[in-house]
């Protein structure tokens, strides 16, 4: 009687062995893995119908089996195939962790990249902003009297910079958008700051600016990574990156984005396929 419960114990070792062997990040949906969960289900079946024909005292044999062929000879097959079947669930979970250990790779890489560019970017001497020096004083300029004060310029709300942003984006006015989106981002106790930083990288790749419209896209889907702007943010990283020559980055923030969410949004369909051509992906 004890060898019989052998296989039991051994099975659900197993199947907690191939379960925690299947992370989110990293699913199992191999027709390989596939068959080898059928596998342990069946044997999961034989091994309860066994014991409940040990527990009867004899009785019909489990199906593919015969009736003579004795307790002891099945649990001896059914302990070898646990074996073999222990063997492969150890061997896809080496393969699971040298994947996961893949993109860990990539995503720093990825990082670093990011971060390079923003270095890059922020060393750079602005170029619109010459040197400027006082004027000689005309030597019959009037003294005293009047001084006429400028009026202040007019400034926007978040809300109606955003409109009129999205509306410079909409007629490929990049450089109107790019100036609506900063006013946005420049407030940042606003709550369209996140909806101002997305608009921001739209304006600057609209421009052909890739190295600043990646670093923006990377700042969108970093202030919130779950947020409505995030796939967005990624297919747009993804598309600056190509733009700069990146394309094994570029590849790698779409695998980034298929991994952090399985079901993109379907709208965003024909962008990712156009995405994965441009960069090369496999």
């Amino acid at each position: 009687m004890r060898a019989l419960w052998i296989p039991a114990v051994s099975l659900a070792a197993l199947l907690s062995l191939a379960w925690s062997a299947t992370p989110a990040k990293a699913q199992i949906d191999s027709r390989e893995a596939i068959a080898l969960q059928n596998q342990i289900y069946q044997l999961r079946q034989e091994v309860l119908t066994l014991r409940d024909q040990v527990g009867r005292g004899g009785g019909t044999a489990p199906p593919g089996r015969t009736a003579g062929s004795g307790g002891n000879d099945m649990a001896a097959q059914l302990l070898t195939r646990l074996d073999t079947l222990d063997d492969q669930v150890r061997q896809l979970r080496g393969h699971i962790d040298e994947v996961q250990n893949q993109a860990q790779r990539q995503n720093a890489d990825l990082g670093k990249r990011v971060d390079d560019l923003a270095y890059q970017m922020n060393s750079r001497p602005p170029a619109d902003a010459p040197a400027t020096r006082p004027g000689p004083v005309a030597p019959n300029a009037p003294l005293g009297g009047p001084i006429e004060t400028p009026n202040p310029p007019r400034v926007r709300t978040p809300e109606a910079a955003m409109q009129e942003g999205n509306a410079a984006l909409a007629r490929r006015d990049y450089p109107a958008a790019e100036a609506a989106a900063k006013e946005v981002v420049a407030a940042k106790a606003s709550p369209r700051a996140y909806d101002g930083q997305m608009l921001l990288g739209q304006a600057l790749f609209g421009q052909r600016k890739y190295s600043e419209s990646a670093i923006a896209f990377d700042d969108t889907y970093k202030r919130n990574r779950k947020g409505a702007h995030a796939q967005d943010a990624l297919l747009g990283l993804t598309n600056a990156l190509t733009g700069l020559g990146e394309k094994k980055a570029a590849c790698a923030t779409l695998d980034k984005l298929h991994a952090e969410f399985p079901q993109p949004r379907a709208d965003l369909k024909d962008g990712l396929a156009a995405a994965s051509q441009r960069a090369g992906c496999k």
